[in-house]
């Protein structure tokens, strides 16, 4: 990047498991016209036979942050995120009651400049990988809790699919343009 050039725009699409987060991340890639980083957890999940570990963070933290930087490569106007290594920090605390040093360093080097965090208001789907249906509302105060305690920029969102996209859309604008 130039010494002139503006950094760019991070979004981050986040939220306890089951909360619509792939879902309006897609809804929000079409609506702006631009590519998005996939939840890099899914596929390392499918390669390891659901069978995870603390010696996966790392390699999920950093598979997820290679799948970021691939995207930035592109040049898109702003960089759109199915989650974030803010996930693998609040599950490893969660699962571990541990984070790898790598990734706290990296998350406080790496500028995220907004998180949408999905609200757990609509119904939990079983997809094989999501495991914890009656502990949502726990989960998601955890994640809450780690975006106030990094005081990072989010809005949360609610409501159906459209009211979801509106509110996320309104939020990024604000950043992007500089209005509410």
């Amino acid at each position: 990047m130039s010494p002139n050039a503006a950094p760019i725009v991070r979004v981050v699409v986040t939220g306890s498991e089951c909360t619509g987060k792939s879902t309006l991340t897609d809804m929000l890639a079409k609506y702006y016209g631009v590519p998005y980083v996939e939840e890099y957890l899914r596929k390392y999940f499918v390669e390891h036979d659901g069978e995870l570990t603390l010696e996966d963070a790392l390699p999920i933290a950093k598979g997820q942050l290679e799948a970021e930087l691939a995207v930035e490569a592109k040049r898109p106007p702003f960089l759109l995120c199915d989650t974030n290594m803010l996930s693998s920090a609040v599950y490893n605390k969660y699962y571990y009651k541990n984070n790898p040093e790598w990734i706290e360093t990296t998350m406080d080097e790496r500028v995220y400049t907004l998180y949408v965090l999905c609200g757990i208001d609509i119904p939990w789907e079983d997809d094989g990988q999501r495991d914890r249906p009656l502990e949502r509302g726990r989960m998601q105060k955890l994640f809450k809790k780690e975006l106030e305690n990094r005081c990072v920029s989010f809005v949360e969102v609610q409501g159906t699919r459209q009211e979801r996209l509106t509110c996320a859309v309104a939020a990024i604008d604000a950043v992007l343009f500089g209005r509410c």
